[in-house]
């Protein structure tokens, strides 16, 4: 996915913390419409937001909750970068006519990309994605130590990505390009997966979520965290987007996602769809 591509340009921010909104506060916050909170997740992006389910989507109902409100989900397809995103759902709306959302999720927390994108604010980081490789351990060891040992053996074995994604560019460009005819494209992780199920490739390499739950339910594999010195951004943090001058929304939002790490319940979001939850 475009946008999982870009986030690896990211890197980590600090969780904002606070109490919950009072109810009699929600009908002062900046929304488009009283009562309502329309929260951009993109589209047919599993485990996070597909078809109306998804990580991102029980965040976002969690979040309309605890201010009192109600969610209206809006998913949609990525542009060409994620400042094209910012701005087609978050601060001006999109040229086809499509309005902007209240909240957007699954944006990159980063002190250089928010000072790029001035239109809105970045916050609330909930989550810190890594990449890592998914592996048939009875054809492909451990992945330890640098791209040089831990890949090798994908000379031999094939190795599946996701089309124009940093997994799809790392593995076709490292070791000078040797490990190019080996490496298997796949319209997303979820076929990937489910092509390592069936044997056609020996691992894959992807966002370690996309990999959990595309993986939930086939314990005989292995998934390694990466920290070879190649790989040079390992982890990025994901969080919440409002247009600047909605301060107001900004600062309830941080105390309700913070109530949501106090009670578990973010905790318990990411494993009903089978992922880890790692705080930033």
């Amino acid at each position: 996915m475009k946008n999982e591509r870009r986030a690896f340009l990211i890197a980590a921010g600090a969780m904002m913390a606070g109490a919950l909104l009072p109810a009699h506060a929600a009908a002062q916050l900046e929304v488009q419409q009283a009562g309502t909170l329309r929260v951009a997740v993109y589209a047919d992006y599993a485990p996070f937001s597909a078809r109306g389910k998804g990580i991102d989507v029980a965040i976002a109902q969690s979040l309309a909750e605890r201010l009192g409100m109600r969610a209206e989900i809006v998913e949609f397809p990525p542009d060409e970068n994620m400042s094209d995103d910012l701005r087609n759902m978050v601060w001006k709306g999109h040229y086809l006519g499509r309005r902007p959302a209240d909240v957007m999720l699954h944006v990159p927390v980063d002190a250089q990309f928010a000072a790029q994108n001035d239109k809105v604010a970045i916050f609330g980081p909930y989550h810190l994605e890594t990449m890592a490789l998914a592996r048939n351990p009875a054809r492909v060891q451990a992945a330890t130590g640098s791209a040089a040992v831990a890949f090798e053996v994908f000379t031999r074995e094939k190795v599946g990505v996701e089309l124009d994604t940093h997994a799809s560019d790392f593995m076709l460009h490292v070791l000078n390009g040797r490990l190019r005819d080996n490496v298997v494209h796949f319209r997303s992780v979820a076929e990937a997966a489910a092509a390592m199920v069936k044997g056609e490739v020996s691992a894959v390499m992807a966002p370690r979520s996309q990999l959990e739950a595309a993986l939930k339910e086939q314990k005989q594999f292995e998934i390694d965290a990466l920290n070879m010195p190649e790989l040079r951004v390992k982890g990025w943090p994901l969080g919440m987007a409002v247009k600047a001058d909605s301060k107001e929304l900004a600062a309830a939002l941080s105390e309700a996602l913070a109530d949501l790490q106090r009670s578990g319940e973010l905790a318990r979001i990411f494993s009903a769809h089978g992922v880890t939850h790692k705080l930033p």
